[in-house]
């Protein structure tokens, strides 16, 4: 998975602090995380305001079983209100709090920003990434498209396989960094930053852009990062014309019938979720297959690729 998005902002700005911080990642890499938490517990009696030094010292206690590491966690959000470190959902891992319908939209953007410069080579080269190309597989037959407009576009790895079958493409992401990369490869006709955890006027998609736009609306490897999606659909709505389509893809939840906030701090969705969610919004489903997603620490990450159609 992506670093934590606190990876490019690791320094105190304490040449000490630093020192015993460096000291504590290498006791934790070698499995010591008490000892690693007693350092950096150190470096921040000098630097008490470290706010990503306090998000290093609750994932250390908690990996050593400490029960303070909601403390840290806690003292982390008093620092950054906005939560870049995501802090609030180890807490909810740790069952301090519930766990939310979504992610704070700084982590999400940090993490995407921190990642865009080894994003395709980590994920594709790496970790076996298949989404794009799956997903592209299950649209196509239904092709060529006038209009699609690709949620989450990250550096344009689903843009590559559908550019040649529609005749309009636009992307949208979070992340600036992930734009960046996705401009340099000339597969866009607009790109632009979007945050789908807003209402419509808010969210980026629209302002000039007409509503409707889209018989295609892909989203791969997004909803991961969004929880209870109660967002996110209004927005697809919004986006497809008449009888559009919405390409997808999330986590498998496995049974039962909501999501859940997995120790990688994505979620995932049941298929039974994701049925009723879509039969609520008026979308039919016309294709569904289960696969393997890509690998994670060894292990494979299965998932579902949903394709339905707008009713109407």
């Amino acid at each position: 998975m992506p670093p934590s998005p606190f990876s490019s902002q690791f320094s105190s700005g304490d040449a000490t602090a630093d020192r015993r911080a460096d000291y504590a990642r290498m006791l934790a890499e070698g499995g010591d995380f008490a000892a690693a938490a007693e350092l950096i517990e150190q470096a921040l009696e000098l630097t008490p305001d470290w706010a990503a030094g306090w998000f290093r010292l609750g994932e250390y206690r908690d990996k050593a079983g400490l029960s303070t590491a909601a403390d840290a966690y806690r003292q982390t959000l008093a620092l950054r209100p906005d939560d870049v470190f995501g802090a609030r959902l180890k807490l909810a891992l740790i069952g301090a709090e519930q766990t939310p319908d979504r992610p704070p939209s700084r982590y999400v953007e940090g993490l995407f920003d921190d990642y865009a410069d080894r994003f395709d080579m980590a994920l594709v080269e790496k970790l076996g990434y298949s989404v794009p190309g799956k997903l592209a597989a299950l649209v196509m037959p239904h092709g060529p498209f006038r209009s699609t407009v690709d949620l989450g576009c990250g550096t344009g790895l689903f843009g590559a396989e559908i550019r040649g079958r529609t005749e309009r493409l636009e992307g949208f992401d979070l992340s600036l960094n992930m734009l960046a990369k996705a401009q340099a490869k000339g597969l866009y006709d607009h790109l632009g930053q979007s945050d789908l955890s807003l209402a419509s006027d808010d969210s980026g998609l629209f302002g000039d852009l007409s509503s409707h736009r889209a018989d295609l609306v892909s989203a791969a490897d997004v909803l991961m990062y969004l929880g209870s999606l109660e967002t996110v659909f209004p927005l697809v709505l919004e986006l497809l014309s008449p009888a559009g389509l919405l390409a997808f893809s999330v986590e498998d939840a496995g049974e039962g019938e909501g999501f859940v906030l997995r120790d990688s701090l994505r979620y995932a969705h049941s298929e039974a979720f994701i049925r009723a969610l879509l039969s609520r919004f008026g979308l039919e489903i016309i294709g569904v297959e289960n696969t393997v997603i890509r690998m994670d620490a060894g292990k494979p990450v299965h998932g579902i690729l949903f394709l339905s159609r707008k009713r109407g």
